[in-house]
């Protein structure tokens, strides 16, 4: 039971977050300075937004630089305003100054955000100490964090890999599990799949989570690692066997009509589904695994198999469970790969200032973003003639996020977490009560909203701002003044982070779903020239199959946050479903193309350079529909390829042409779709223009 507690994630990061927070208070509450303990806690909040508790085998350098930044962004803004600059011209100037973060790596990204609410939180402190005291505390302040980081991953060897691993295992069984479920159902596919393709996405989502703690860790190298490296292998193994599909649904009904073999397919599949979930427990809670076998389910499946031989489902489900079987019970995978090969994209300062200046750069586009809401905001506070507007600026960093949907939910999470709090703390501020009641409900208080955080962020926004308002209630001892204003404050951030979000130079998910397709389909040309071509080694296929489900999940997500943007066209939507759905049909069949290239090969050097010329003509056809909107060839590249059968036909060629008849399919939708792709632009212009 308390292991189950201490190593629950959560309950970890709670814990974690809460200490490194109320220490400094408590501190300075024993010392006699509680003020300067509560300032030393505001520290921490920029070191989580800036991703300093990132494990990382950079771990001290990139707390000294993030430090650094933090002390020399709140150094500036004191500096600055000393020698009569406006605070809109300040803002401006630093936002584009370190924007330039974003172009070295998308975890440097995360500095500028951090390095200017560094800055924000300055404009409160300015005035009340030496200009030298808060740069001063900046760096205390991520010195303290970073230690007690450390010393807590130190603690909790492995935690932060053995959650994603968990995660990911347990993904792979409510994907399994639901998979199977749906056997008889996958006639209709625009009902069916829709469920599968997001655990589908998840479970590849989490996978590149794991590579990229893998090369942030340099696991490869730590003998820490080595069981958890181990475990990624394994559920590498176990993706590439429960993703692959055979995609006959009448062959699966006629299975099922003449035979028991539902109830035997999933009867292996629960099986597989319990192992997994047991597994992901395991894993987190620092547990080894027991003996499993499968050896009955196994022996029916293999019956059904064998008298069933002339249907091709009760071998292609023999064969995958018991590779999956094989993986569960050896707890070893079936091959090795080299888990550095997904490295995370870091460039070096200088290339990265030159990329940077580059119109094409999205840093830029961010860091542009950034300075103009907070010109604005600051330019509204003088206007309103608010002397410290650092809780409009605070509001409009913490709710902007990378796209507009989830700005959307941030903002309306905030606003109303916010609101909530603040009725809260006006209530509860009426009573007298003793200091250290008041930081113990306070540090209860915190706690639960680090339990809550991560999965309901309003509900812990509700506790951060009761929190943030007894905060100031300690400090100056008027903090029901603050309620009013702060409560104005916020909605004014929230609002000018929508329009900051809308209007200035967004990044549509509907015009990132073209390159994102165009990007799909260069990486299953790559796989299916490594796959018919001469290169099969196991390392490198494995790396391409991973990219290609990279690329078509990247895909996916653009058309899943597209949806939730406004100004669609339904027909567009719909037809961009239908096109999503047949790309996972070619990465399904990719990965099990894959297996069958690393275990044998089943076609002749010269039919094989055929059907890849019969692939890389299809592939080339969506390629050019997606740039060019005229009228296209419509010839049928299978009718071209009967010439080419000679004997019997193999599983591989099966694949091939199922490949074939997708793109053949694909380029039919692109046809139409892309004629009748929305302009976000004109759905703007036509809302602002209709009367009211």
């Amino acid at each position: 039971m308390w292991r189950r507690i201490i190593y629950h994630p959560e309950v970890n990061y709670a814990l974690r977050q809460t200490l490194v927070l109320c220490l400094p208070v408590a501190v300075g509450l024993l010392l006699g300075g509680l003020q300067q303990g509560l300032l030393f806690s505001l520290v921490p909040a920029c070191c989580n937004i800036a991703g300093l508790d990132t494990p990382h085998k950079r771990f001290f350098k990139r707390l000294i630089i993030g430090g650094s930044l933090f002390a020399l962004s709140s150094f500036l803004i004191q500096w600055m305003s000393q020698h009569s600059i406006p605070l809109p011209a300040i803002l401006f100037a630093m936002a584009m100054l370190l924007g330039v973060t974003g172009e070295i790596s998308p975890l440097h990204a995360r500095l500028l955000p951090a390095s200017l609410i560094a800055g924000i939180f300055t404009l409160s402190l300015a005035g009340h100490m030496p200009m030298w005291q808060p740069p001063l505390l900046y760096v205390l302040g991520t010195i303290w964090y970073g230690v007690f980081n450390w010393f807590w991953f130190w603690l909790w060897k492995e935690q932060p890999l053995r959650e994603s691993l968990s995660l990911l295992y347990r993904e792979l069984a409510d994907y399994c599990d639901a998979k199977y479920s749906l056997l008889t159902k996958l006639t209709d596919p625009e009902k069916a799949l829709p469920p599968l393709l997001a655990r589908q996405q998840k479970a590849v989502d989490l996978i590149t989570t794991c590579y990229q703690q893998m090369h942030m860790l340099a696991a490869n190298r730590d003998n820490h690692h080595k069981r958890l490296t181990r475990a990624f292998q394994v559920a590498l193994d176990l993706q590439e066997h429960i993703s692959v599909s055979l995609h006959q649904p009448e062959e699966v009904q006629k299975l099922v009509e003449q035979s028991h073999a539902e109830a035997v397919i999933r009867w292996n599949a629960q099986v597989i589904a319990a192992r997994l979930r047991q597994l992901a427990d395991d894993i987190l809670y620092h547990k080894l695994p027991d003996r499993f076998s499968m050896e009955k389910q196994l022996q029916a499946l293999e019956k059904i198999a064998r008298q069933h031989s002339d249907n091709p489902v009760g071998n292609f489900c023999y064969y995958h469970f018991s590779r999956i079987a094989r993986v569960l019970r050896t707890q070893r995978p079936l091959y090795q790969r080299d888990l550095m090969a997904d490295r995370q994209r870091r460039l070096p300062l200088i290339p990265a200032l030159k990329s940077y200046l580059s119109f094409k750069s999205s840093a830029l586009r961010t860091a542009g973003r950034f300075a103009v809401m907070l010109m604005f905001g600051s330019s509204m506070a003088l206007f309103f003639n608010i002397p410290k507007p650092y809780w409009i600026l605070m509001t409009i960093m913490f709710v902007s996020q990378n796209g507009y949907s989830a700005t959307r939910v941030r903002i309306q999470h905030r606003a109303l977490g916010t609101l909530a709090g603040l009725v809260i703390a006006a209530a509860t501020l009426r009573f007298s009560v003793a200091e250290g009641w008041v930081l113990l409900a306070m540090l209860v208080i915190t706690l639960v909203s680090y339990l809550f955080i991560r999965k309901f962020y309003g509900w812990a926004t509700v506790g951060f701002t009761v929190t943030a308002v007894y905060s100031l209630q300690l400090l100056t001892l008027n903090g029901s003044q603050f309620l009013l204003p702060r409560l104005m404050d916020t909605v004014m951030g929230c609002l000018i982070a929508f329009g900051g979000m809308v209007w200035l130079w967004p990044q549509w998910q509907s015009g990132l779903m073209r390159r994102n397709a165009h990007d799909a389909l260069g990486a299953y040309q790559d796989a299916l020239q490594m796959l018919l071509g001469s290169q099969h080694s196991a390392d490198k296929l494995a790396y391409q199959r991973i990219r290609v489900n990279q690329a078509h999940n990247a895909l996916f997500n653009s058309l899943n946050q597209a949806m939730q943007e406004p100004g669609f066209n339904d027909r567009y939507l719909a037809d961009m479903k239908l096109w999503v759905t047949h790309s996972q049909f070619i990465v399904e069949h990719i990965n099990a193309m894959t297996i069958l290239a690393r275990e044998h090969t089943m076609l002749t050097p010269t039919l094989a350079e055929r059907w890849l010329q019969s692939c890389e003509i299809a592939l080339q056809r969506c390629q050019q529909r997606l740039e060019y909107d005229g009228p296209g060839s419509d010839s049928n590249i299978l009718e071209e390829q009967e010439g080419l059968q000679q004997g019997p036909e193999t599983i591989m060629e099966r694949h091939v042409k199922r490949i074939l008849g997708h793109l053949s399919v694909m380029h039919t939708i692109s046809s139409l779709a892309w004629s009748q792709r929305p302009q976000h632009g004109q759905w703007l212009v036509r809302k602002l223009r209709k009367p009211s």
